[in-house]
């Protein structure tokens, strides 16, 4: 019997159209804007001035402070602007803008590196070098990734978790990812095991991606530290206390995080990322993300510079349909919509998906009727229906005693709700409000 969490989760369409198109290289873009906070936490501070020439990997803005993440020029050029744009959240954030430079020979070079094997640094310098280069979870939460591998002195881990799950509709990714870049993500995996001095480490993979999974397995034949788990296919199986529990049936506390259980977690995209740090000298620059939409005239994958506008990304499958509605950062069940395509890509887009007018129109809202169902399918046990009218009320303190703040943000519940109710919408805003509440507490 495959391995899965066991409360809650749904099962929608899966849609993944681009899983069998290999990861091209993106059209180099004329110009990027670099958004300083692509990271939870402190914005990194801005290094460069306007008209300064900048390379590519040079740092354009410095950590500012721990729980923060340095950014690099995805491209030789020039700086153009210091500017406040929208990105993708919706909301203004300070940006650097680079018009490239379409004459200098760096931003054409070939970007294909040998296989290297050898892990030549020592933990500390490895987990110094993550810091350098910017590294983040590409899972989607951005959680800069040296703070995640700070480890305080006496924390007992005996598991490193790779997450390959890759649970939201059409987004192909990280699959993509691993069937391309295996050999390179296995030695990733051991620089990590060496670093925190971990000597097991499981892979998860849902079952929809045998391919990836056969490849793994054919890779790590002699390796009996790294195992590969299959997965059923479960939405949503790639959430972090989801797969310590399908994998390991551990239970990580209500407010914790999988360190509390021994367990230290990461995507796949981001065990790339630290391979190309350590061993090719390469800082967070650039990424795979999945262009999809059932109306596209060639939805595919990318390698996308950091910076690179929406635009650019929708032109190079075919530009927008006729009917498109809505376009969406991430997948359909916790993607965000965004107001134009003048948004950047950053370290946390996975995708961009455009959805047509009848696929994104929702349905009347109506009374609960009290099927439920939105507690049947909540992962985290949680009640949607009750947060959502606490919410509503404005029942901020109310709403944190019932576990708001647990909520992962999965849409579950919107998804199988008969009467249309907007849930989600509703939690989230619930959960901005009692964050705001506990600050100004604080």
């Amino acid at each position: 019997m495959l391995k899965t969490f066991p409360k809650g989760g749904i099962h929608p369409p899966e849609n993944k159209i681009t899983s069998s198109k290999g990861i091209k290289k993106m059209t180099l873009p004329k110009v990027v804007y670099v958004p300083i906070s692509q990271h939870i936490g402190i914005p990194a501070e801005i290094t460069v001035d306007v008209k300064d020439k900048v390379d590519i990997g040079q740092v354009i803005a410095k950590s500012g402070g721990f729980m923060s993440s340095n950014i690099h020029s995805p491209v030789a050029g020039t700086v153009t602007k210091l500017d406040k744009i929208i990105d993708t959240s919706g909301y203004k954030k300070q940006c650097i803008v680079i018009r490239t430079d379409l004459k200098d020979e760096s931003n054409f070079k070939d970007t294909a590196y040998p296989l290297k094997t050898t892990i030549t640094l020592e933990p500390k310098d490895i987990l110094q070098k993550i810091n350098d280069s910017g590294i983040v979870g590409l899972g989607g939460a951005t959680f800069p990734s040296h703070v995640k591998l700070s480890i305080k002195e006496g924390t007992k881990l005996d598991h490193l978790i790779i997450n390959g799950v890759e649970c939201e509709p059409y987004l192909t990714a990280d699959h993509r990812l691993m069937l391309e870049k295996a050999e390179e993500i296995i030695v990733g995996i051991k620089i990590l095991m060496f670093a925190l001095h971990i000597n097991k480490a499981i892979i998860g993979i849902e079952n929809n991606k045998a391919d990836a999974i056969e490849t793994f397995k054919r890779i790590i034949t002699k390796d009996d530290n790294i195992k590969i788990a299959a997965l059923k296919v479960k939405y949503p199986q790639g959430g972090e206390k989801q797969l310590v529990r399908a994998l390991l049936k551990r239970e990580v506390p209500k407010n914790g995080l999988p360190l509390d259980v021994g367990v230290i977690v990461h995507n796949v995209g981001t065990i790339f990322a630290i391979y190309q740090a350590i061993q090719h000298n390469i800082p967070l620059i650039e990424r795979v993300v999945t262009v999809t939409g059932k109306k596209l005239e060639n939805p595919s994958n990318y390698w996308v510079k950091i910076g690179t506008p929406i635009t650019d990304l929708v032109n190079e499958v075919g530009g927008l349909p006729e009917g498109t509605r809505k376009i969406v950062n991430g997948g359909p069940m916790m993607g965000k919509a965004i107001k134009n395509m003048d948004v950047p890509v950053t370290k946390g887009t996975s995708g961009i998906l455009v959805i047509s007018e009848d696929e994104a129109s929702r349905g009347e809202p109506k009374n609960c009727i009290r099927c439920g169902e939105c507690v049947d399918v909540c992962p985290m046990g949680l009640e949607p229906h009750l947060l959502m009218n606490l919410s509503e009320k404005g029942m901020y303190e109310k709403a944190s005693a019932e576990d708001i703040m647990t909520c992962i943000e999965c849409g579950s519940c919107s998804y199988v709700c008969p009467s249309h109710r907007p849930l989600l919408d509703y939690i989230r805003f619930g959960k901005n409000s009692v964050k705001k509440m506990n600050t100004s507490k604080n």
